[in-house]
């Protein structure tokens, strides 16, 4: 993104009034993020759904200072700007409506990884929620997912530390701006993280950090990923807001079951009840149901020339022409079949050879 453009999307981020949402409608329809200060008015004004106060904010404030004071900052700190328009922006989280028109990001990382899974779950874990943790984590080191949380007490800081003792990339999502780390006792964690994945927020520096704000993180937590995995939750919590969240954008959700008389199994025991979430016992589950073989299994592929497809796999396959390469959220809307059903499709394409899987949920046939 150049210097300019990126100066006009922190302008319309300090812009009070204006959401994400209404953010991307004003940049469509003026063909730009700067166009959008270079509109007239009356244009403006018949952008559906942008009130008067709104446009009026956009001609009469003057954030030139901040605007500055931001760049400044980014600069000092080796802080990167991936505008939701820019192929560095996490491309899953494209299709979220609600998702950041900015996202900042320090460290040496992918927000396209090939496979990356969100582990949340309580801030009082138990210890035998902690094993869990360890356990899933480990086992699933040889399809090196990028490990994604919250950075919180709990099953968060236990899932970057194991990611990192095991040398996976890790990312955490602030619920404040690269500047303010929450909480401190977490500090030397996330200064390990930036070696092997990093931090990411989209929040502007000097941002005060309310509740709310935990609350809109765990979007970008929800949003980022392929699947969210509760390990622990009581019957309220922030990991139970990030399991619907991902509901809601199509994820996979999958919770580890506890007793009925465990209280922190609660929330786990309630998400799968209600048919959010998929019961888990170890990570077989999460390889199963993410059709994430092994690698040995993938050298011994080969493309089967004459194969009966079922109805809605043959419906895909003449959905993917010769070398086009789709997103799978595309093809499941296309070929009008639900995320999952639509995952397990691919899966056994990709067994029979027709299509190949590339780096964030993209086939190719």
């Amino acid at each position: 993104m150049l210097i300019e453009e990126l100066k006009y999307a922190i302008k319309l981020n300090l812009l009070q009034g204006i959401g994400h949402i209404a953010a991307k409608k004003l940049i469509a329809y003026c063909g730009g993020v700067e166009a959008v200060f270079k509109e007239k008015k009356g244009a403006l004004l018949k952008v559906p759904n942008i009130g008067e106060k709104v446009v009026n904010n956009i001609f009469k404030s003057d954030h030139s200072k901040r605007v500055e004071e931001e760049l400044s900052f980014m600069e000092e700190n080796n802080i990167q700007a991936h505008f939701y328009l820019d192929k560095t922006y996490p491309q899953r989280l494209t299709h979220c409506e609600d998702a950041p028109i900015l996202l900042f990001s320090k460290g040496k990382m992918d927000l396209n990884a090939q496979k990356m899974i969100a582990v949340v779950g309580t801030r009082n874990a138990t210890v035998k929620g902690k094993k869990y943790c360890e356990q899933i984590i480990e086992d699933l080191v040889i399809h090196e997912p990028t490990i994604i949380s919250g950075l919180a007490y709990g099953i968060d800081i236990v899932a970057h530390k194991v990611a990192l003792h095991n040398n996976l990339k890790t990312i955490g999502v602030l619920a404040s701006g690269l500047d303010d780390l929450y909480p401190k006792s977490h500090y030397n964690i996330a200064q390990e993280m930036l070696l092997k994945g990093g931090l990411v927020s989209d929040y502007l520096s000097s941002t005060k950090i309310r509740p709310s704000n935990f609350v809109e993180r765990n979007r970008i937590v929800a949003g980022m990923v392929d699947a969210v995995v509760v390990i622990e939750s009581s019957e309220k919590g922030g990991s139970l807001i990030t399991a619907d969240l991902a509901n809601g954008y199509h994820r996979d959700v999958f919770a580890v079951p506890g007793r009925i008389d465990d209280l922190q199994s609660v929330g786990c025991n309630q998400l799968i009840k209600n048919n959010k979430a998929a019961l888990i016992e170890s990570a077989a589950d999460i390889e199963y149901l993410l059709g994430w073989e092994k690698e040995e299994v993938k050298k011994v592929i080969q493309p089967e020339l004459f194969v009966n497809l079922k109805e809605e796999e043959r419906s895909i396959m003449d959905l993917l022409k010769e070398g086009e390469a789709k997103l799978l959220d595309d093809l499941a809307l296309e070929a009008r079949l639900s995320i999952s059903v639509t995952s397990v499709h691919m899966f056994n394409l990709e067994l029979k050879g027709l299509v190949k899987s590339l780096p964030g949920k993209v086939y190719q046939r």
